[in-house]
This record gives structure tokens, C-alpha cells and sequence, in this order.
């Protein structure tokens, strides 16, 4: 019989000693970074919407695509730190928009994606998460909505 083996005390790092990062594999992505100031939302969804057009969705309601960065980059502006990123990525006639504050260390729990957000016809799901990065705010976009119903 033998002791048992000493625990360690702390917990196990990753295999390289980094915590991991965003990893997007198989599909179209772009990363914009701003300074966390009043301008930031203004100025990402406009190079947002540019980046976006490179990836011919048409029937992209530009306009919730405006609104979604818009409202999550603000949002993150909001809750502090010296800067921004958005991360976009596409998938099957859906686009991500994720963005995230950076602001590391203890941090509060992270407030919920804004209502006006949430509420736009072309969001698909949408959620905030806190991790060793910062706050993130998320939203996926249909990128090939159905049509409006007429009112008969």
C-alpha cells in the first residue's frame, strides 16, 4: 500500500501557461478595436457595417446590424475599461457581433445585452458573459431574414 499523493494547492494552468483566447476556425472573422470612449459606438458600427458588406449578405437588415453593434459597443463603453474590441464572424447566413471591454481583474457581474438590442426583428439569440478577458456582450444575427408578414 502506498500514501496517497500530495494535491496540489493551487489550480492547474493550461498546457502553455496562457489562459485560452477566442479561438474562430472555418469561417470569415474580423476584430476592430477601439478606445473606450463616447465616439467608440458610432465609429464601430460604421467600420463594422463596412467589414460586414465585404461578405455579400444582401438581405442583411443593415439597419439591426447598426443598432446591435451600436447598443453592445455602448454598452461595454459603460461598464469601464481603456478599450473595446468587436469580434464579427459568419456562419450559415448568421453573423456574430461579440464585444468585449477588457477590463480585467475583479470585476461585478456583467450587466445583461440592452433591451434595445434584444428586442431588433433580426436577432437570433444574444447574451453576456464575464471571463479572464472582461465583460463580453454577444449577438447573432440573421443575416437572411424571412420576410415581414402583411397584415391582412
Amino acid at each position: 500500500m502506498e500514501p496517497p499523493r500530495p494535491q496540489p494547492t493551487t489550480k492547474p494552468k493550461s498546457l502553455t501557461g496562457v489562459p485560452p483566447r477566442l479561438v474562430v476556425t472555418s469561417r470569415r472573422t474580423r476584430v476592430l478595436a477601439f478606445r473606450a470612449d463616447r465616439w467608440a459606438a458610432k465609429k464601430a458600427a460604421a467600420q463594422a457595417a463596412l467589414a460586414v458588406a465585404e461578405w455579400d449578405y444582401p438581405l442583411l437588415d443593415e439597419h439591426d446590424f447598426l443598432r446591435a453593434v451600436h447598443g453592445l459597443v455602448d454598452t461595454a463603453v459603460a461598464a469601464g475599461g481603456k478599450r473595446v474590441s468587436v469580434h464579427l464572424a459568419d456562419q450559415d447566413n448568421k453573423i456574430l457581433v461579440m464585444v468585449l471591454n477588457h477590463q480585467a481583474g475583479e470585476q461585478e457581474v456583467v450587466g445583461a445585452v440592452p433591451a434595445e438590442v434584444a428586442v431588433l426583428r433580426t436577432i437570433d439569440a444574444c447574451g453576456a458573459h464575464t471571463d479572464h478577458d472582461g465583460h463580453a456582450w454577444w449577438a447573432l444575427l440573421d443575416a437572411q431574414p424571412r420576410p415581414k408578414k402583411r397584415l391582412a
